[in-house]
């Protein structure tokens, strides 16, 4: 059974940056795309972030230039990197990752402040 957790999120300022990681493991042989999602307070989640076993990685436009991706396929980890943050980012993050199912994690608190 594939499990996932991440961690790395807080309260940052706008401008600032924080790093958010999340780990996988289980049967991770099936594990092709890993990424991040976000949900706002009364919102829908959105994808923010997918990165493929080669390393192709694809954004949201609202964080292109602000957020990187990174992925270790060795470690089965996947990092984001999040900098020049605005209060608009503020939400809980939910790492994936895409096997034989789509698998969550429990999602990690940002919030980013005027």
């Amino acid at each position: 059974q594939v499990q996932v957790v991440e961690s790395g999120g807080g309260l940052v300022q706008a401008g600032g940056s924080l790093s958010l990681s999340c780990a996988v493991s289980g049967s991770t042989f099936t594990l092709n795309a890993m990424g991040w999602h976000r949900q706002a307070p009364g919102k829908q989640r959105e994808l923010v972030a997918g990165i493929d076993r080669r390393g192709k990685s694809h954004y949201a436009d609202s964080v292109k230039g602000r957020f990187t991706i990174s992925r270790d396929n060795a470690q089965n980890t996947v990092n984001l990197q999040m900098n020049s943050l605005r209060p608009e980012d503020t939400a809980v993050y939910y790492c994936f990752a895409d096997g034989r199912d789509k698998h969550w994690g429990q999602g990690t608190q940002v919030t980013v402040s005027s």
